[in-house]
């Protein structure tokens, strides 16, 4: 078989495939090579759609989102009911691993991690040179942190108050100013892994905060990806994409204020996928003025408040920041914002597994981002719970 590759627009341009005229289409030496295709709408047929700030592909198959399942099905916990937890070792006068005792807190409480994935001191290896130079590797130094967002251990963002949501975001430009001002930190990682199907240990309302020597992949893919797209359009790529977006707010649009916009992006992986930006240009926590630190929290708020009310639990997911590396340098194309990585797809029950094609080929959704968006955006602010 032949295939003839008819590509719509070059990924290289660092713009958004808006639609599909043609499509590969496989044929046989026999058959008329000018195959016509028929022109769809984007939300019946497979296609891919490009991630700029990644530089890479993903495959939408819309059409299969009415296949039967029959695969694994898992209840999922109640969210826990009590505000101190004895057994907890992140609630308030609790003792941690190695015989450490919390303070009696009452707002936002950080830590070095217990066991931290990180050491800030390491010495060189005296061990002699690889025999190869494809086994490459070097030590790498860094601190972890742990932040509590609130002593109630019965407590999710979703469930806080605008006003203590806002003394976490306080906490952690704090964090990024202090880690970041050590000279050999040049990227502060930031990020929560909510409920026990994302690998949480501790239901207690936290995140965790990584610091490293280096800029890690994905953060400098990122960084790569924004630097070239301003070299060549002399703009940023996010302050493109947010206006994108807001000229067409119905969509992929879920929440916005004055301040702030959530959206399932256009490329978006998982399901129910959201990017958290700034409307104004800003590269860090630290940049967030004190208007735009209430705001952020309270769109953190809404937009996990839609999370839990979409299946009317306390919605799993994986959420970090991505800000400008901390080494000095200015990296005016950096647009700080956040990512949401929530698995489920069709119910409580029902999760999103990267596997298969995704493993070795390129990441796949059936659901579309603008049926994600739309079915977000048309829950209620009030949490399910109230």
């Amino acid at each position: 078989m032949a295939m003839e590759d008819r590509r719509v627009r070059s990924a290289r341009s660092g713009q958004i495939p808006a639609s599909l005229t043609l499509v590969n289409v496989a044929v046989s030496p026999e058959e008329d090579l000018h195959v016509p295709a028929t022109p769809r709408p984007l939300d019946l047929v497979p296609h891919r759609r490009y991630n700029p700030l990644l530089r890479q592909w993903i495959l939408v198959s819309p059409q299969r989102t009415q296949r039967p399942w029959q695969g694994e099905t898992t209840k999922q916990p109640a969210a826990p009911a009590v505000a101190y937890d004895p057994a907890c070792y992140l609630c308030p006068t609790n003792a941690r691993s190695g015989g450490a005792h919390n303070p009696a807190y009452t707002r936002v409480f950080a830590f070095n991690n217990d066991f931290p994935a990180l050491l800030p001191d390491i010495q060189p290896s005296d061990e002699s040179p690889n025999p190869s130079p494809l086994l490459i590797a070097e030590p790498e130094r860094g601190l972890c942190r742990v932040l509590c967002f609130h002593p109630n251990h019965s407590l999710t963002l979703a469930r806080m108050a605008v006003p203590d949501i806002t003394r976490v975001v306080d906490a952690w430009a704090d964090e990024t100013s202090s880690l970041g001002d050590l000279p050999w930190i040049n990227h502060i990682q930031i990020f929560e892994n909510r409920g026990a199907m994302m690998g949480a240990s501790n239901p207690h309302p936290h995140c965790q905060i990584w610091a490293t020597e280096h800029i890690p992949d994905e953060a400098l893919r990122e960084l790569a990806a924004q630097q070239a797209y301003h070299d060549e359009h002399h703009k940023c790529l996010l302050c493109d994409y947010v206006a994108t977006e807001l000229a067409n707010p119905e969509a992929r649009i879920v929440v916005e204020n004055d301040l702030f916009v959530a959206i399932v992006p256009y490329w978006a992986t998982w399901p129910f996928e959201t990017l958290v930006l700034p409307r104004r240009h800003l590269g860090s926590f630290t940049d967030l003025t004190r208007p735009e630190r209430t705001a952020l929290a309270s769109i953190l708020k809404a937009v996990t408040t839609r999370y839990d009310n979409l299946f009317e639990v306390s919605f799993p997911y994986t959420m970090g920041f991505h800000q400008r590396p901390t080494h000095g340098q200015a990296h005016d194309s950096m647009h700080f914002h956040a990512h949401f990585y929530p698995p489920l797809l069709r119910s409580a029950e029902i999760r999103k597994f990267m596997v298969g094609f995704e493993m070795l080929g390129m990441p796949q959704r059936d659901l579309t981002p603008e049926t994600a968006a739309a079915r977000l955006r048309a829950l209620p602010d009030k949490h399910y719970a109230d």
